[in-house]
């Protein structure tokens, strides 16, 4: 069975209801933020990750599957992407983007997820 890029995978140990903000986010080669907002809604869950001075300020938007694990000791999060692929991401704007299905569906393209609530493919 594969599980839906915009959730949690059931091996990251992400409880539902956990409240993740602030938690650092690691990608496969660094650490590229802090979480600022998530989610935990059924195929529509994701991470907005303020990157602070690694990439001048912006936010970026991390669909749920991209969590690897969830560390609730040290307040980590680590993700399955490098920082050059967070990076090169399609610019997240919060004002425009947070609730936005096609902007989601563009962000679930680029990382090879699918769409949200259940669209495209699932990984």
């Amino acid at each position: 069975m594969t599980e839906h890029g915009w959730s949690y995978p059931a091996t990251s140990g992400y409880l539902t209801g956990a409240d993740l903000t602030g938690y650092k986010v690691e990608a496969a080669d660094g650490s590229v933020g802090k979480v600022d907002e998530h989610t935990h809604e059924a195929g529509d869950a994701f991470l907005v990750v303020d990157t602070g001075v690694w990439i001048f300020g912006k936010e970026v938007l991390l669909p749920a599957g991209t969590v690897t694990r969830v560390d609730p000791e040290d307040r980590k999060i680590y993700v399955d992407r490098t920082k050059e692929q967070i990076k090169d991401a399609p610019e997240f704007i919060r004002a425009t983007h947070l609730a936005d299905v096609q902007y989601r569906e563009e962000i679930g393209i680029y990382y090879g997820i699918g769409g949200p609530f259940g669209g495209g493919r699932s990984v």
